[in-house]
């Protein structure tokens, strides 16, 4: 077998229940002077951040905090580093959902720079960053986006002519990411569900990508192991497991390696598309629209004949992941192709996970939607009557 690939760097990565209360043992490497990003309210609530505060001031370390409300924009993040510019911030350190992860990320990267985030943002401004920044701990407290392990921050500004856009470069992956299961067991139950469908496409897109490499492949098929079985108690009792809450934790994790490494496809180009447009959390959009994107990916492979013969084979293989067999010999692959679309269909009604349409999207939008969705490493290309199909069914 003929080999080529690239394998990007990833975190130094501490995981494991409890195991946040490291991060005072971590933070004096980078000075005494920190930057917490939270979200606006769920880490209040749950009682962590009393408990964070208190180990600060015991461990006699300086620290302000900025909160946030939905995905970073670039007004967020100019002004927060135009705030905490010149208080010589020595680490950032975000604790939240995979939008305070990127906030932090953005932030971090920005606070050495003297303008707007805009000038960096791909196929926005005309810059690149050169990778400076102030170093970074992520700490996530849902299991959805991976952001935790990626090189890039998704910045958002929705309206017309909004855009869903990334600042990246190698050396924004953080320096260090804690994922300490308990942090997740408050999470509500409905951002829980949409935050594992995320994670799941990552893994399966990632899977099926036309970059994907031995090694993405190897950390995929664990990552659906790990999430299989425990994704359907998300949004049950169970969810107060740490066991299921450990198992997310590792799959989004795993599902953020894999997505820097081996891309994502046309569910990921539609979540870019329509949250550029609509107030829509990303998990919605890539829960709602994977198994009608799943079914329509695999009958276009179906009529590529041979060509299309490795990327059916690979929709398979996590057909049989998801049906428990340990064997990949003497596949079925229209059968198991057929257990994975009807299992994906069965965790968008039992995560009751909504439609397009509560979110205002209507079947005028289709057009605009298509427009502006890309379908890089999608594993198959689809026509436009394609997409169209995959969101009325989903609207």
């Amino acid at each position: 077998m003929f080999l080529d690939f690239n394998l990007s760097s990833i975190p130094h990565i501490i995981f494991g229940a409890g195991r946040l209360n490291e991060i005072y043992e971590l933070i004096p490497q980078f000075g005494n002077n920190v930057l917490y990003v939270i979200g606006r309210s769920s880490l209040k609530k749950s009682g962590k951040w009393d408990e964070i505060e208190y180990a600060m001031h015991k461990n006699s370390i300086n620290f302000s905090e900025i909160s946030v409300n939905g995905e970073p924009t670039p007004i967020l993040v100019d002004e927060s580093v135009k705030k905490f510019r010149n208080q010589k911030i020595d680490l950032v350190v975000g604790i939240g959902g995979g939008s305070v992860i990127d906030a932090g990320k953005a932030i971090s990267a920005m606070l050495p720079k003297m303008d707007t985030i805009k000038n960096y943002l791909e196929g926005v401004g005309n810059k690149t960053h050169d990778g400076r920044k102030i170093p970074y701990i992520a700490v996530p407290t849902t299991s959805g986006t991976g952001s935790e392990a990626t090189k890039n921050a998704v910045i958002t500004e929705v309206g017309i002519g909004g855009f869903k856009k990334s600042l990246r470069h190698d050396n924004l992956i953080p320096n260090y990411a804690i994922i300490d299961p308990q942090l997740v067991l408050s999470c509500p139950r409905s951002v829980s569900s949409s935050c594992g469908m995320d994670a799941f496409t990552q893994l399966l897109e990632g899977f099926v990508s036309p970059k994907a490499n031995p090694i993405t492949d190897e950390l995929a098929k664990s990552g659906i192991k790990q999430m299989k079985d425990a994704i359907v108690h998300i949004s049950s009792e169970k969810a107060s497991d740490i066991t299921v809450r450990t198992s997310m934790a590792y799959g989004s994790l795993i599902s953020g390696i894999v997505l820097a490494n081996a891309g994502l496809g046309v569910v990921h180009g539609f979540a870019s598309s329509i949250g550029s447009l609509f107030n829509i959390p990303h998990g919605v959009v890539c829960g709602t629209l994977l198994a009608e994107s799943t079914k329509m990916n695999i009958n276009r492979l179906e009529q590529l004949g041979t060509k299309g013969e490795n990327g059916l084979l690979k929709y398979a293989i996590v057909g049989v992941l998801i049906n428990g067999r340990e064997s990949f010999e003497n596949i079925n692959v229209p059968f198991y192709c057929s257990i994975l679309v009807k299992t994906l269909e069965n965790w968008t009604k039992q995560l009751n996970i909504d439609r397009l349409s509560k979110y205002g999207v209507t079947t005028a939008d289709i057009d605009n939607i298509i427009d502006r969705t890309g379908l890089k490493n999608n594993p198959v290309h689809l026509k436009r009557e394609d997409m169209n199909e995959i969101l009325i069914n989903r609207i």
